[in-house]
């Protein structure tokens, strides 16, 4: 199938789109989760994809120019119809045009669910995982960890060939990360070995493959204590059959200062752990000021920083899979609304607001207001996650993760099946 991905205009239908590019109206509502038909935005993306097709050879006709006029590589129409490049076609010959594409990138993705994710909504998602982060365990003093029922979604997981993977954090209460919490277990030995024993036990016990480790807002004096725990946890986790993942912060340099990054050492994690998930997103964030969640210049600015301490064959770089409702002026403490994709089309056509697209950014946004309050969503669309999935490809990153899978977002997935060969490294 060929992938275009095509941008409303003013007075544009389904009907006529779909007449334009020869594929049925019903693709474009699956393909793209459209809830009313009669109703598109102006500006929405929209995912179109052709199906492969078959040609009866006219009399002057070459292959150059049928590749030309179906807009494929003249590579692709000699590879798959077994033809040489000194091969002569004759009028009535019949050549299959294929718009799939033949030369997809094998990525590991990694994609981070809640325990209560609606097993529909899963299904849907899981072809298309390596692996399946089911979050959280929360760790407590001592090293004892919180209890979890999420069952149904490790058995759910490798029923797809997809390696479910136990997280643990330092949230001490719903939504915050204790930075007195990881001290005190990283700190003590004793507590630092009953963690890493708890680990093991917990992941033998409910078939875990692995474990994400994702302690935030950690003191920077603890940077130390953290590496420490890391070299520790891989060595006997690893003897133990398990793969050891880290969750670190955006940074753009070594030194850089904040709580969030500066005991995230990101040249250590790549070196001790198997694989390591760059959370390129929150730039814009519950309590920012308006702004794109992950803006494609600055994940790449990330990136770029990130190659150069951790292999890039051990990174997953992070995509949200969510957007913002934001209150415009920023007002500190006045926190945005969480919205996901779909809604913020939805709420775009009810608003009648056109969505535009930040070309720096790579990321789509619109206005509207409501009793004169002024508000700016920003969210993801085909568009803005394509630019992510090349960038990756072209850094050559061992894969991406997405935060997160709790609702269903088809263009997600009808790309990351167009551009990549998602590696399974579990039953097959």
């Amino acid at each position: 199938m060929k992938m275009i991905i095509h941008i409303v205009k003013t007075g544009e239908s389904l009907y006529q789109i779909a007449r334009r590019y020869g594929i049925p109206v019903d693709r474009i509502v699956e393909d793209n989760d459209i809830a009313d038909p009669a109703r598109l935005v102006v500006g929405q993306a929209l995912l179109i994809r052709q199906e492969t097709t078959q040609y009866i050879v006219q009399p002057g006709d070459s292959v150059f120019g049928i590749a030309d006029r179906f807009g494929i590589p003249v590579e692709q129409l000699l590879e798959v119809n077994d033809l040489g490049y000194d091969a002569v076609i004759y009028p009535g010959d019949v050549l299959d045009i294929v718009y799939d594409n033949l030369d997809k990138t094998p990525m590991e993705i990694n994609g981070f669910v809640y325990p209560n994710v609606e097993m529909d909504v899963l299904r849907r998602y899981l072809p298309y995982l390596t692996y399946l982060s089911i979050f959280s365990y929360q760790i407590r003093p001592g090293g004892n960890l919180s209890t979890l029922n999420e069952e149904a979604l490790i058995s759910e997981a490798y029923r797809y060939n997809v390696a479910p993977l136990m997280v643990v954090t330092n949230i001490e209460r719903p939504g915050e990360f204790s930075s007195d919490l990881i001290r005190s277990v990283l700190a003590s030995e004793a507590a630092r070995s009953a963690l890493i024993e708890n680990l093991a036990a917990t992941m033998m016990r409910k078939g875990y493959y692995g474990v994400v480790f994702d302690f935030e807002y950690l003191y920077p004096e603890d940077r130390a204590l953290y590496n420490a725990f890391i070299t520790r946890a891989a060595e006997v986790l690893r003897a133990r059959g398990f793969i050891t993942l880290s969750a670190l912060a955006p940074k753009i340099r070594a030194d850089q200062p904040g709580l969030l990054y500066e005991a995230h050492d990101y040249r250590a994690h790549g070196a001790l752990l198997d694989r390591v998930i760059i959370m390129t997103y929150e730039w814009g964030y519950l309590f920012s000021e308006a702004m794109p969640v992950a803006p494609v210049n600055l994940v790449e600015q990330v990136i770029q920083y990130a190659i150069t301490e951790i292999p890039n064959e051990k990174i997953l770089m992070g995509m949200p899979n969510y957007g913002y409702d934001f209150l415009v002026p920023h007002v500190e403490g006045r926190p945005a609304r969480l919205i996901t994709n779909l809604e913020a089309i939805d709420l775009a056509a009810r608003v009648n607001a056109a969505i535009r697209f930040n070309e720096l950014a790579q990321s789509p946004y619109f206005d509207y207001y409501v009793n004169n309050q002024h508000h700016q969503v920003h969210f993801e669309d085909a568009r803005s996650i394509e630019s992510k999935i090349k960038l990756a490809v072209d850094y050559d990153l061992s894969g991406l993760s997405i935060w997160t899978l709790m609702s269903y977002f088809p263009q997600l997935t009808v790309l990351i099946d167009y551009h990549l060969e998602v590696v399974k490294v579990v039953g097959e």
